[in-house]
């Protein structure tokens, strides 16, 4: 019943309204002049109206329906009105309401679509930061590891003849000792001794004993050796113990190496791990970022359309309630 009144989106143009008052007072004019002309003829009619129903009173019953009629219409159609205008009250506060939490909402949701993308662009850059970072850890502990194998292995070809060069030293002294220089002089220890002290190698013998070692092993002293003077057991002992001591320092040196190595790469690894996580949060929140971005952007774009829509439609609400207000007042007189 308020199509007559309440106007909506797709359609709020003014229209002229002819109302059943007006109709019905059109209707009483003509019913009127019906009563004048029976007026005229009633002295004709005299005898007619004693035979039946009188025609004037008709009129006037008819005319006193029809006011009736009239009055009720016009009530209702008030009634209509006033709701009318208790909706273009009502309806342009909601929407001057929606369009102003509308331009309010704006800014915010603009504001939050920047700070949005700001976090993930800052997020790229700590991605990018955190796998730059894991990728030199990596490579550190790769070069760690080569060169860990390397110094090991050179260690331990230091050591197998360090070892295998004490060892022939202690048994020199031993069979010298014992006096049995020329049993040892014809041995393959004396022969790999001859080579170590020939070769140069040594900085633990000054150039007379070392001539003194060579000539010896050499056999040029004879083949007995007096055990009495001392002097190459002497040597021996002097270039076995420096031998001795040097291999120490170089197993204390690898031990501390190795216990470095170990506590980089535990270090390394866990650098690692954490750059992992790092990796795989910032991929995460990169994702995240996306979608939120998206999604602001789609309600920022719906939220202006609405508030496009609601202001057009307050306008023609406007020009809608105004135009019936006319025509209210255009009937009323």
């Amino acid at each position: 019943w308020l199509k007559l009144f309440v106007p909506t989106r797709s359609a709020l143009k003014p229209r002229v309204v002819v109302s059943k008052a007006a109709r019905a007072m059109r209707v009483l004019l003509a019913l009127f002049a019906v009563l004048a002309t029976a007026s005229l003829l009633a002295p004709c009619q005299a005898a007619g109206l004693r035979a039946g129903m009188n025609p004037i009173r008709k009129v006037v019953t008819m005319l006193q329906s029809m006011q009736k009629k009239v009055e009720e219409e016009g009530n209702k159609e008030k009634e209509l009105y006033e709701k009318f205008m208790c909706y273009c009250k009502t309806g342009s506060g909601d929407l001057s309401a929606s369009i102003s939490s509308a331009e309010e909402k704006a800014p915010s949701m603009s504001a939050s679509i920047k700070s949005s993308e700001e976090r993930l662009e800052q997020s790229k850059a700590d991605l990018k930061e955190a796998q730059v970072d894991r990728s030199a850890a990596n490579e550190a502990m790769a070069q760690a590891t080569a060169l860990r194998e390397k110094e090991a292995a050179t260690f331990a070809a230091y050591k197998a003849d360090a070892d295998t060069n004490v060892a022939a030293i202690t048994k020199a002294v031993a069979s010298l000792e014992k006096g049995m220089g020329g049993s040892f002089l014809q041995s393959v220890s004396a022969q790999a001794l001859r080579r170590l002290v020939q070769s140069g190698s040594q900085d633990l013998l000054d150039d007379a004993d070392r001539q003194d070692l060579v000539s010896f092993l050499s056999g040029a002293q004879g083949s007995e050796y007096a055990p009495s003077s001392g002097e190459i057991v002497g040597i021996l002992k002097q270039l076995g113990g420096e031998m001795a001591k040097d291999l120490a320092d170089a197993t204390a040196t690898e031990e501390a190496a190795v216990k470095s190595y170990d506590g980089l790469m535990a270090a390394k690894k866990k650098e690692v791990a954490a750059l992992t996580d790092t990796v795989e949060a910032k991929t995460v929140q990169i994702g995240e970022l996306g979608v939120s971005i998206v999604q602001l952007k789609d309600d920022l774009s719906d939220s202006q359309a609405a508030l496009a829509e609601d202001k057009e439609f307050l306008k023609e609400l406007a020009t809608s309630c105004k135009t019936k207000t006319a025509e209210w007042e255009e009937r009323s007189k």
